[in-house]
């Protein structure tokens, strides 16, 4: 079995979910949905899984021996690892009207001890 594709992407927000990839197998078949996630020991490989009706999740696709999630980590991972950095595009919040007025007073009494000295 070979990997000859690999598809990633980083997700943005505050939470464990860093990406998403898909892997082709063989050029023949592909698996999406696998998850990057930031566990303890640092970013893994989630396969693609259901929530069953008990309120478990259950992988829909999975390795069945260590080599083949190993290799599949690896290479989901490195060209995960090798995608550009997001930049945070959170937009600036506007200063609340108190804290604007704030400043305000306090850069006019910064300029009148400097015309003081």
């Amino acid at each position: 079995m070979k990997i000859t594709e690999v598809r990633a992407k980083r997700i943005k927000g505050n939470n464990r979910l860093k990406g998403i990839a898909a892997i082709t197998i063989d050029e023949c078949f592909v698996i999406h949905e696998l998850r990057i996630i930031d566990g303890k020991n640092g970013l893994f490989v989630a396969m693609p899984s259901r929530r069953m009706p008990n309120g478990e999740y259950k992988d829909v696709a999975h390795p069945i021996n260590t080599e083949t999630r190993s290799m599949i980590e690896k290479e989901v991972l490195d060209t995960f690892n090798a995608l550009p950095e997001l930049e945070d595009e959170e937009p600036k919040k506007a200063e609340p009207k108190e804290e604007k007025e704030e400043e305000k007073e306090e850069e006019k009494e910064e300029k009148e001890e400097d015309t003081n000295e």
